[in-house]
């Protein structure tokens, strides 16, 4: 049976890339349905496909299952512009009917709150100001996951479980630390300046729900290692939704498992659970 939600958020898909887990996104949207889909940034790796990525029939499904939301639960889509699909600054705003659109940000309203969307690059001064050295860093992490799955495959062989690589680098990393710290702090500030009451981003692979000095902070995650996304139900909650493949297979969804969770101890800000058992995903971090 189908779970329909008002609104789902995912992001950091990296479309056209090998890290990306197409597959299992497009599992999802045919799992789940909503009135919104929020598709916040960096959903086609355009960085990568310019140099060394390719683009795959798995790819193509994804908005396929994008375009059956559309047409059987006439279901609303915002795409907002991310740093990797920043080539649709050629073509900002579009508007397309009544369902789909591009956009850069968005105000979303959720119950009697507001919601600042916006993907997160915007106060990344890496991104924004030196752009040569974050195509570097984005050399970097490609390489940390070729290296991590080369060693799962290891662990597997072994009969080990999988063990995150780039999740360990980033909590050791004080550098990394500090700019996860940062960036959430800047980003309530700009809900705040926009009168919002909370703010919903990605780009950092960090799933999050959290109150920061008053302000709701809300971050989808990625669909590279943790596959995460933002629900919200009919009553104005939102919850963190993670997707799971190799443990509790239902043989009525073939291999594929949805499960729920909430991610973290102080992110514990709604209650709501999904039919599947949950299992908590993997996160990493990502510019």
């Amino acid at each position: 049976m189908q779970t329909e939600f008002r609104t789902i958020i995912i992001s950091d898909l990296h479309l056209g890339t090998n890290g990306s887990k197409a597959k299992e996104v497009t599992s999802f949207l045919k799992y789940y349905s909503c009135r919104k889909l929020i598709l916040n940034g960096d959903i086609i790796d355009g960085w990568q496909l310019k140099k060394y990525g390719a683009w795959k029939r798995k790819h193509t499904a994804f908005f396929k299952a994008m375009l059956k939301m559309m047409d059987e639960h006439r279901t609303k889509v915002i795409y907002l512009r991310g740093n990797h699909d920043d080539f649709l600054d050629q073509i900002l705003p579009l508007r397309l009917g009544k369902q789909f659109q591009i956009r850069k940000d968005y105000i979303l309203k959720s119950g009697e709150k507001r919601f600042y969307v916006t993907h997160g690059d915007v106060f990344d001064s890496v991104t924004s100001n030196l752009k040569w050295l974050a195509y570097l860093g984005d050399v970097g992490y490609t390489f940390l996951l070729w290296l991590n799955k080369l060693y799962n495959g290891y662990r597997a062989w072994r009969g080990l479980p999988y063990y995150s690589l780039s999740q360990k680098i980033k909590q050791r990393v004080k550098m990394a630390v500090s700019y996860i710290s940062d960036f959430e702090e800047k980003l309530t500030e700009l809900a705040r300046s926009r009168n919002c009451d909370g703010i919903i981003c990605g780009h950092i692979h960090q799933p999050a729900i959290r109150e920061i000095d008053g302000i709701t902070y809300m971050n989808s995650g990625d669909w590279v290692e943790s596959l995460s996304a933002l629900v919200e139900d009919f009553d104005g909650k939102w919850s963190l939704l993670y997707y799971n493949e190799s443990k509790h297979a239902d043989p009525e969804m073939s291999e594929d498992t949805i499960v729920s969770e909430f991610f973290g101890r102080k992110e514990r800000l709604v209650a709501f659970s999904a039919p599947p058992p949950s299992d908590l995903g993997n996160t990493t971090f990502r510019t």
